[in-house]
């Protein structure tokens, strides 16, 4: 077998299309066959200095070498001598003055020879100034720039950019290290600030590669450095830090090498598809799902430890090297630490010989709602002693008795508990939770691993104690204030999966450790069963909501039977609530919480009523209805306007909504004198997690098919919509949106766009602009298209079940065929469960009947028409 050597000398003299690009593929097999043996980092050098090799020949061959008016440079990773089977090739090809035609010509002949070698090339053809100006301009051109290697052409051209580069005035040290920092934080902010996403992007994941590179650019940077190595004499990190690092990138780089060879192309995420593949080339072995989370129990490891050093040495970078922390203010905490800034400080270097230190930092952290953060020279000193320790921290009596307050505190599962995961100090307490660290759920159900999922329910349950999220659920929010020990709610969370990936029941085995934990931590006889049994029973509520017909009176008095208790059954709605918003942010909805609601507020009913009596809504509207005209008549509405205007609503809406949604409608309503004009509501703070978009106007034919296309055209998800029509012909219809990224809608300027498109819909003037692609995931599911026609209360109306693959724009394809086959919806209610959506309409023809069988037969070919086109785009 060749070495990288040979290949880098034996191409071709003559370019000849098929002779370079079977070179390139000899090259390919031969990286493929090396990874087994060679280190990857050998394997992306030879890499480089194969493309240099290409590129310099076909430079010659272009006689663009005789010019000495231009010089071809490697930026970016390419810059730095590293490129993966299928990393970009990214070039600025620099020029003395603007290109004349001749060259022109040349540079045009030898990129296209790149792009038919199929090479993923990015290019820039630019003069000195021009260069200049745009990495002034642009913090990604200025990082590509810093990396710049000279492949052949002017030497003094490319010293004269160097040496500008490098020139304070090009861009200070100040400005790239807050411009970088910047763009780590959008980039963090895209993957919801986690590094435990199941698909992460090798690359851009938080802990992934660019966080590597962020720490190195930085200070290279302001080091005038090319390699990591170099910083260590400048003390920016230790030996070992720069060890840890670059074990780091060795392992991520063998999973993005490896990923490039299974997937043939440039690919940096790391998708369900490729996993067992890329898990099997890293010599994990052939065992399907168990080879799979091996791979990513290292990975996410791995990025723990890249994101740890990442935030540590930029702080260390910030503070030590640029001096921005020297004003801040030192305020003393007790004798081991101190407040410097926001930031808790040990006060020396021996402080957590006392392994009890580790908790009472945390505890400070709690206690002091200033403290944003660990200082850099701390988390070093944490970092140290974590590998040190010899047994778990719970085993120390004052370790327990602190680790009991936190819980017990009001802010405990605020910053510091976030921190307890982030640093690896819970896995140093709780045995139990080093065994989930990193662990797969392998479905696409939960978005995250089981410690990360657990985390999130923490946050969750800890929303529900601040005033300021309300509105998001306050009924848990009630619930909550009024425990006498929150904590038991808390305990039960951390536990609820602790036991997944053993084996057995996870739920069973769950409430062993519990109880085992209670035992050791002292709790009574009481709280130690109340814990043990929703961790092994926290399944309950969500099976039985979902999967059964709450509306049963059996069904309730069975659910209350296994509760026993309303003190139960609290702890288990509020655990319930946040473990399903817990798994994946995308597939949580209303529909899922009015479920969850209406089982918790039956069961309640039936343990102060007796079993035996079935829950009156009528006592739910005029619950709702009382605490809505409270509200309302403080903004000075009197009762008389108020009961007229609900006059004309029909009683649905006071089930459907809740009072401060009434009120946010209704005030508005009260408030919107002219008729003319539709009025648009768009809420702009998140409502349970979502944006809701509420419509009142005079109904009108298809006026659900082009409110569904102007959301569609805005490119926002639907969740949810709730469609109805007043005794008085006016709709009142109400869309929960997303963003496509999963987020709530929040800047103004979406939220006008949104709005207005809504009311140009209401007047006729919007066209569908549907996203028709399925995503990969998506496809892998297979839901055929059902449509069925249910018998109704009503001779003039027909109720129609639609069942699809929930596809990007299927309300507005639905909606688009109510409109081609002239049918008008007076209701509906959308559903969505995951990759199904299950989706009721009550409609009629345009003459206002109910559909007869020749039309019902119409249209349900026609639909399924064209939801099979969905399926199978």
């Amino acid at each position: 077998m060749k070495d990288a050597v040979a290949f880098q000398k034996s191409w071709p003299s003559q370019f000849s299309l098929e002779d370079y690009k079977k070179h390139m593929a000899d090259f390919l097999r031969w990286s493929e066959q090396a990874f087994e043996q060679q280190s990857v980092q050998s394997l992306v050098k030879a890499r480089a200095r194969f493309i240099d090799q290409l590129l310099t020949t076909l430079w010659q061959q272009q006689q663009l070498q005789q010019d000495q008016a231009l010089c071809l440079i490697a930026v970016g990773g390419y810059g730095r001598g590293e490129l993966h089977p299928f990393s970009d090739i990214d070039l600025l090809i620099l020029s003395d003055q603007q290109l004349t035609s001749t060259q022109q010509e040349q540079l045009s002949a030898f990129i296209t020879q790149l792009w038919d070698l199929k090479l993923e090339v990015g290019h820039s053809v630019r003069t000195l100034e021009e260069t200049l100006q745009l990495g002034k301009d642009d913090i990604t051109i200025a990082t590509n720039l810093m990396e710049m290697r000279r492949l052949v052409g002017n030497k003094t051209l490319y010293q004269q950019l160097k040496d500008a580069i490098n020139a304070p005035e090009f861009w200070s040290s100040q400005q790239f290290f807050e411009a970088k920092r910047h763009e780590q934080q959008q980039r963090h902010a895209q993957y919801h600030g986690t590094a435990y996403n199941l698909e992460p992007n090798l690359k851009a994941n938080p802990g992934g590669l660019r966080d590597i590179q962020t720490v190195g650019w930085v200070a290279k940077k302001h080091f005038q450095t090319r390699t990591m190595r170099e910083l260590v004499a400048y003390q920016y990190l230790t030996e070992d830090e720069y060890q840890e690092l670059m074990e780091c990138e060795a392992y991520l780089w063998q999973m993005r090498f490896a990923l490039h060879l299974e997937a043939g192309r440039n690919e940096n995420r790391l998708l369900f598809d490729y996993q067992p593949a890329v898990a099997e080339r890293l010599g994990f072995g052939s065992d399907g799902k168990a080879t799979v989370e091996r791979m990513m129990k290292r990975f996410f490891r791995t990025v723990q430890r890249v994101s740890e050093l990442n935030e540590m040495l930029l702080q260390h970078f910030e503070g030590s090297i640029l001096n921005n922390h020297q004003s801040a203010k030192v305020q003393p905490l007790d004798d081991s630490f101190e407040l410097h800034g926001h930031l808790i400080k040990a006060l020396d270097n021996g402080v957590f010989a006392r392994r009890d230190n580790l908790l009472k930092l945390f505890w400070h952290i709690a206690n002091n709602s200033n403290i944003t953060g660990i200082h850099s020279d701390t988390l070093r000193l944490l970092r140290q002693v974590r590998r040190r320790l010899m047994g778990d921290l719970q085993d120390y009596e004052a370790c327990r008795r602190l680790f009991l307050a936190l819980m017990r505190h009001p802010r405990g599962m605020d910053t510091a508990i976030t921190l307890m995961h982030k640093y690896g100090v819970l896995a140093a307490y709780l045995p139990q939770w080093r065994n989930i660290v990193g662990q797969m759920q392998f479905d696409l159900f939960h978005a995250y691993t089981v410690d990360e999922h657990t985390h999130r329910l923490l946050k969750n349950l800890y929303r529900y104690t601040l005033p300021e999220y309300d509105n998001e659920f306050p009924l848990c929010s009630d619930i909550v204030r009024r425990m006498e020990k929150p904590e038991l709610l808390f305990l039960a969370g951390i536990f609820h999966d602790i036991a997944k990936g053993r084996g057995g029941d996870h739920s069973e085995l769950g409430a062993m450790d519990a109880k085992e934990f209670c035992r050791l931590h002292k709790l009574s006889d009481f709280d130690s069963k109340l814990i043990s049994w929703l961790v092994e029973q926290h399944l309950l509520m969500s099976v039985t909501a979902q999967r059964k017909d709450i509306h049963d009176p059996q069904v309730v008095t069975e659910f209350a039977e296994k509760v026993r208790d309303e003190t139960r059954l609290n702890y288990l709605y509020c655990l319930t609530l946040a473990d399903i918003r817990a798994t994946n942010d995308n597939l949580w909805n209303d529909w899922k919480g009015s479920l969850l609601r209406d089982l918790y507020l039956s069961t309640q009913k039936a343990f102060r009523r007796g079993l035996e009596k079935p829950m009156d809504m009528r006592d739910q509207i005029r619950e709702n209805q009382a605490e809505a005209m409270r509200l309302l008549q403080r903004q000075a509405f009197t009762k008389i306007e108020i009961q007229h205007l609900w006059s004309r609503i029909k009683a649905d809406y006071f089930i459907r909504y809740n009072p401060r949604q009434i009120v946010w409608h209704c005030e508005h309503i009260l408030r919107h004198k002219d008729a003319k004009h539709p009025l648009v509501l768009v809420s702009k703070a998140p409502i349970r997690g979502s944006t809701q978009v509420f419509v009142y106007t005079p109904d009108q034919p298809n006026l659900f098919a082009r409110l569904v296309a102007a959301l569609d055209s805005k490119k926002v998800a639907i969740f949810d919509a709730q469609i109805m029509t007043n005794k008085d012909g006016y709709a009142m219809d109400t869309f929960v949106v997303l963003e496509q990224s999963g987020q709530p809608v929040t800047s103004p300027s979406r939220v006008q766009s949104i709005k207005r498109a809504m009311e140009q819909a209401i007047g006729g003037k919007v066209e569908p602009q549907r996203q028709s692609r399925l995503s990969r995931q998506m496809r892998q599911f297979n839901v055929p298209p059902k449509v069925s026609f249910l018998p109704g209360n009503s001779k003039n109306r027909t109720m129609v079940e639609i069942a699809a693959l929930d596809a990007p724009g299927l309300l507005a394809r639905i909606g688009d065929v109510f409109q081609q086959c002239a049918i008008q919806i007076h209701a509906a209610k959308i559903t969505t469960l995951g990759e199904r959506a299950e989706d009721f309409f009550m409609v009629s023809t345009a003459e206002d009947k109910a559909l007869d069988l020749d039309q019902q037969s119409q249209l349900k070919r026609t639909l399924i028409d064209h939801l099979t086109q969905v399926t199978e785009g």
